[in-house]
C-alpha cells in the first residue's frame, strides 16, 4: 500500500501562510503541518489548528538567524538540547499537546554537528524526525533554485509526474510550502507559494491519488500505523 503524509512547513511564519495552509487542508490533500513556535503569527497558526483537529500539528524547530551555525560550531550538546527543550515547551503552550512529528527549519538538522542532538530528542519524545524514521521524504516539490523561480515545478501536471514516478509502497512525506502573498511575509519564496497552494487543491491530485490508489495520512496516523504494523 502506498500511504501520502502531505507536510507544510513554516506554520505560523505569516498570515498568509498560515491562511494558506489551512485552505490547503480543507480544500486540497494537505495532512500535516510544522509550528515555528517562536514566529510573529505562532500563537494565530495555534489558534487555526483548533480548529482542524484533522490537521497534525509538528515541532519547526527554528535557531535564531546565525544560530544553528553558531551552537554547531560550538559543538554544545547542552546548548541545542536546552534549545529543543524550550521549543518543545513552548509548542505544548500553544497547542495544548505534544507535536507529532519533529523536522526543522532548512533542514539545519542534517548538520552532523546537530544530527544526534535531534536524533536524541526526538527519541526521547517518541517524535519521527525528518529523513530519520520509516517515513521517506520527498523534497523536490519547490520551486526555487539558483536564484531563480521554476513554477512549471510545482505545478498540477508537474505534482502528477512526480506522484507517478517517485511514490513506493509505504509511508512517504511531501514536504510544501503553500501560502498567500501579503505583508507579513519576510521570505524570497513568495508567489510560488500561492502556486503551490493551487496545485495542493487542484482536483487532478486527488484525482491521481484515487486512480493510484494512493492513501492520505497525517503524521498522527502514521504513528499509530507503525505501532501496529507487524514487526
Amino acid at each position: 500500500m502506498k500511504y501520502l503524509i502531505v507536510n507544510a512547513d513554516d506554520f505560523g511564519a505569516s498570515r498568509g501562510i498560515n491562511r494558506g495552509i489551512i485552505d490547503a487542508h480543507r480544500r486540497g490533500i494537505l495532512t500535516s503541518t510544522s509550528l515555528l513556535v517562536d514566529a510573529p503569527w505562532s500563537e494565530e497558526a495555534a489558534m487555526f489548528s483548533r480548529e482542524v483537529p484533522d490537521l497534525s500539528v509538528g515541532l519547526h524547530v527554528h535557531f535564531a538567524k546565525g544560530g544553528a551555525k553558531t551552537v554547531a560550531a560550538q559543538g554544545d550538546g547542552d546548548n541545542c538540547r536546552a534549545k529543543l527543550c524550550r521549543q518543545f515547551s513552548r509548542f505544548e503552550e500553544l497547542i495544548g499537546q505534544p507535536p507529532t512529528h519533529l523536522d526543522s527549519h532548512h533542514n539545519m538538522h542534517r548538520d552532523l554537528r546537530l544530527l544526534p542532538h535531534f536524533l536524541h530528542f526526538a527519541r526521547e519524545h517518541a517524535l519521527s524526525l525528518r529523513e530519520h524514521s520509516p517515513i521517506r521524504c520527498f523534497t523536490k516539490f519547490y520551486g526555487q533554485w539558483g536564484g531563480e523561480s521554476h513554477p512549471e515545478q510545482i505545478s498540477p501536471a508537474s505534482l502528477v509526474r512526480m506522484l507517478e514516478a517517485e511514490l513506493e509502497k509505504g509511508v512517504t512525506e511531501l514536504s510544501c510550502h503553500p501560502g498567500y502573498v501579503d505583508s507579513s511575509l519576510s521570505s524570497s519564496y513568495a508567489i510560488e507559494r500561492q502556486i503551490e497552494l493551487l496545485t495542493l487543491c487542484d482536483p487532478i491530485i486527488r484525482q491521481l491519488l484515487t486512480r493510484q490508489s494512493i492513501q492520505l495520512l497525517n503524521h498522527r496516523e502514521a504513528a499509530s500505523l507503525f505501532a501496529t504494523s507487524p514487526t
